[in-house]
């Protein structure tokens, strides 16, 4: 009981308060942006952190932020979803695969913008190794065409990346495929 109540004094102490931006939640600098950074979250914005919808969207279940309109309203972790929603149409399916590479203990970043969603560093060594795996998100029942797996598996080859599938089925639940090419003689 004693060990729950200090854990719980302990979340209540690291709780940081960012603002709804178009682009994610910014966190102002005088909050413990330094910590959140070297954990892999965010992005270096205007003496600020730059999180991402999903970020964000974890830190507000794990109770570890607080989100807040322009005008001081909170927000909570459905209307931030929304928000999330409006920009991006998979929000809900790149949330799930974040959340669970996060809770698996990786670290996750911004795919590179080759088609990926995500880069996924080895545990313990995000900030001394680049990314080993970069990650697609893929929905049952929503089809990908071989061409696009084959575009983004040739990036990821030149890159010298594994690519991973994050299969999501109709229940949420994910599986992970490692994708290598195949050659035919």
């Amino acid at each position: 009981m004693m060990s729950q109540m200090k854990r719980n004094q302990k979340i209540l102490e690291l709780k940081i308060k960012g603002v709804l931006a178009e682009k994610g939640v910014k966190i102002p600098k005088k909050q413990k942006i330094d910590e959140l950074s070297s954990r892999g979250y965010g992005i270096a914005e205007d003496g600020g952190l730059m999180l991402s919808f999903y970020e964000a969207l974890y830190l507000v279940d794990r109770n570890q932020l607080e989100v807040e309109d322009e005008k001081g309203g909170r927000i909570d972790f459905q209307e931030l979803l929304k928000c999330y929603e409006n920009v991006e149409e998979d929000a809900w399916s790149k949330y799930l695969v974040f959340r669970d590479l996060r809770s698996r203990g990786y670290v996750v970043r911004e795919g590179f913008g080759l088609g990926v969603d995500f880069r996924v560093y080895q545990r313990g060594e995000y900030g001394k190794d680049t990314a080993k795996y970069l990650i697609l998100t893929i929905q049952e029942g929503k089809p990908v065409t071989l061409e696009r797996l084959a575009h983004v598996m040739k990036q990821c080859q030149s890159l010298k990346k594994e690519l991973v599938l994050a299969v999501m089925n109709r229940r949420g639940e994910i599986v992970y495929y490692s994708v290598s090419q195949l050659t035919l003689a």
